[in-house]
């Protein structure tokens, strides 16, 4: 693997692939280029201080306990071989056949230049056209021409004819990722489970957790499967029940377990994977939804009332003008309205009952003059601020209060609006680009500086589930986070911090001070690099989950062209310490899929098209189908492999 790059992603990067995927790393740095950023860590200058570096991050990525946050990369023994680290000037092509990309197997482009990073990518793709790469770029519409362009690049190069789709089973591919896109699900994976090791895929959100033997999970959760049995105890007898069945030694994790192996250890820890719902209160959905204002707010109450009461004299009066007069009843009706708009000749020669009604109509048409007025500029007004910002609704509760509406707090939102969580925003310039979001979407916002007297306030922090503090400045989010712990102590903090050293710091003082409340300090290469790392292993790869000192895989495969899926049900596609289904996308499928079982998710606004294994165990798997898998990296590279085992070879 060979990644370039100049900032705090490259190095984590690096860890990352080296630690958890345990895999030879090469590191391209400049060597006469300082980071934009000067909080992020400078690239090294020497072999030794690179090294150093890396060990440090690597480190961290492992470091466990209450004094750091909890990461991916846990009871993962490092390798031997250290990360290989290369200085130069520029990404050209002497660097990068000296990085060795002709043999490599994915390249990841990291820099924070886009032009730097296309440039790279279009001569490593000349130099390897079967090179996997990974490429970070800002503009989401260029990163899907590229992705077609380099595709395609590929398919010429590696001498397959090119009909303008992506060739079946080609080892080569392109994948464009910006840190917005693969941070937003971690984030609010915080705001709906207070933690970010969640996978997700096509909505579907699912987390390992590690269990002691007869623990259950939270309330909202759903136990999937057994994913791994830990290794037992120093006191517990080697060779205990469903120690070996699976293909583990028998000191160590048993991966993957069928049920009866998972059933027969229950005495043994084990990791688990749970579903993770938001068990708080939804935004209802509306039925006429528009641009423009409702109906009901056009006009305040209090002038709903007035006009009523006005309705109300005017039939008193055609009434009384009726009975009084003997006219019929709609000339009595016309009489008063006449008399009421002073439109009518003075009743001189009239009757006292018909001067005196006169009299009253005119004096309520002195006053509903300055009604209509009122009414006029009322909605005016409201025309006017349908398109502007709403401020939150007094009774709300359980929300979620989101700070920044930059580039990651813009994605934030609109996927917490996608789950349908209520939201209140803030945010400081009234010119961000997450404004027009929150307005076109009517998510309650208060445009304010959090650190003023009153703008967290106005949020109603004191009733709200989760903070999300991600905006750019550090101390701007470490003061939103204390302010709102001194108004509600057990609120969810998550923070965005750039400093690894200070986000540390934070989260060790913040854990001491509110330990009955969940804190957690997160930096954008932090939980970006999981997700490039994924990609560097293939287009497939979704996560890694970290068991002691191995690792699962998590991928999304079509199920067309695999002899180990096609044709077989759900159950029968079990290798136990090799492969397990643990859900099934049936969307694309010619015919429709079973239906879950009526006690299961019942499909509707927010739910994924994906089917759990457990309500399918008997669906016979179609090409167009596709799967989310749990593998091993030996089981899914067999999966993978361009010339899959048959049937009957299992």
């Amino acid at each position: 693997m060979v990644v370039c790059g100049d900032d705090a992603l490259a190095h984590r990067l690096a860890a990352e692939l080296r630690d958890v995927y345990r895999e030879r790393v090469t590191l391209v740095v400049p060597s006469a280029r300082e980071p934009r950023r000067s909080r992020i860590p400078a690239p090294s200058r020497g072999f030794g201080r690179a090294t150093a570096l890396l060990g440090r991050m690597s480190a961290a990525v492992g470091r466990t306990g209450p004094g750091a946050p909890p990461v991916s990369g846990e009871d993962v023994e490092p390798p031997q071989e250290p990360v290989r680290v290369l200085e130069a000037d520029q990404v050209d092509d002497a660097t990068l056949v000296e990085a060795g990309i002709t043999g490599a197997g994915a390249l990841a482009l990291v820099h924070d230049d886009d032009d730097l990073n296309i440039h790279a990518a279009l001569r490593a793709r000349r130099l390897n056209p079967r090179l996997r790469l990974v490429i970070r770029l800002y503009n989401r519409k260029l990163g899907q021409h590229l992705e077609e362009l380099l595709d395609q690049a590929a398919a010429v190069g590696a001498g397959r004819a090119v009909d303008g789709a992506r060739p079946m089973g080609a080892e080569a591919s392109t994948t464009v990722l910006s840190d917005t896109d693969t941070v937003a699900p971690a984030l609010v994976a915080t705001a709906v489970a207070g933690t970010s090791k969640v996978i997700e895929a096509d909505g579907l959100m699912l987390r390992a957790v590690e269990r002691a033997p007869g623990q259950s999970g939270p309330a909202g959760a759903r136990r999937l499967c057994t994913l791994a049995l830990l290794s037992p105890s120093p006191g517990e007898q080697p060779g205990a029940a469903g120690a070996s069945e699976a293909g583990a030694g028998d000191d160590g994790p048993v991966l993957l377990p069928d049920d009866a192996t998972a059933g027969a250890a229950a005495d043994r820890g084990r990791v688990v994977l749970e579903t993770v719902a938001y068990t708080g209160r939804t935004v209802r959905p509306r039925r006429l939804r528009g641009r423009g204002a409702p109906l009901t707010s056009l006009f305040s109450p209090r002038l709903r009332w007035s006009l009523a009461g006005f309705v109300g004299a005017v039939l008193a009066l055609a009434v009384a003008a009726s009975l009084t007069t003997g006219e019929q009843p709609l000339h009595a009706a016309y009489l008063t309205l006449l008399d009421l708009f002073a439109i009518d000749e003075p009743a001189l020669d009239g009757s006292l009952a018909r001067k005196v009604l006169q009299l009253l109509a005119g004096l309520v048409g002195l006053l509903l003059l300055p009604v209509l007025v009122a009414a006029a500029f009322e909605g005016l007004g409201t025309f006017r601020s349908a398109s502007a910002l709403r401020r939150p609704p007094r009774g709300l509760s359980g929300h979620v209060v989101l700070l920044g509406l930059g580039k990651v707090g813009t994605r934030v939102l609109a996927r917490l609006h996608e789950m349908r969580i209520p939201v209140v925003c803030i945010e400081a310039d009234p010119e961000a680009r997450g404004i027009a979001l929150a307005r076109r979407l009517r998510v309650p916002t208060v445009v304010g500086d959090v650190t003023q007297e009153g703008v967290l306030e106005a949020a109603l922090a004191e009733r709200a589930r989760t903070l999300l503090a991600l905006t750019s400045e550090d101390t701007t989010n470490l003061e939103a986070a204390l302010y709102a712990r001194s108004v509600n102590p057990r609120l969810r903090v998550t923070l965005r911090i750039f400093d690894d050293g200070f986000a540390a710091a934070v989260y060790r003082t913040l854990r001491a001070a509110h330990p009955g409340a969940r804190t957690r300090s997160r930096s954008v290469s932090f939980l970006a690099a999981p997700a490039f790392a994924g990609a560097m292993m293939g287009r497939e790869i979704l996560g890694a989950i970290p068991v002691e000192r191995r690792v699962l895989l998590v991928a999304r495969v079509e199920v067309g062209g695999h002899a180990a899926l096609e044709g077989r049900t759900v159950g029968a596609v079990l290798r136990p310490g090799r492969l397990r289904v643990l859900a099934v996308d049936t969307s694309a499928s010619d015919a429709p899929a079973e239906p879950p079982a009526a006690d299961g998710p019942q499909p509707g606004p927010g739910r994924p098209p994906a089917h759990l294994a457990d309500e399918l165990n008997d669906y016979v798997l179609r090409p167009r189908d596709v799967v989310l898998l749990a593998a091993t990296r030996e089981g899914l590279g067999e999966l993978l492999s361009r010339r899959p085992r048959p049937a009957h070879a299992e």
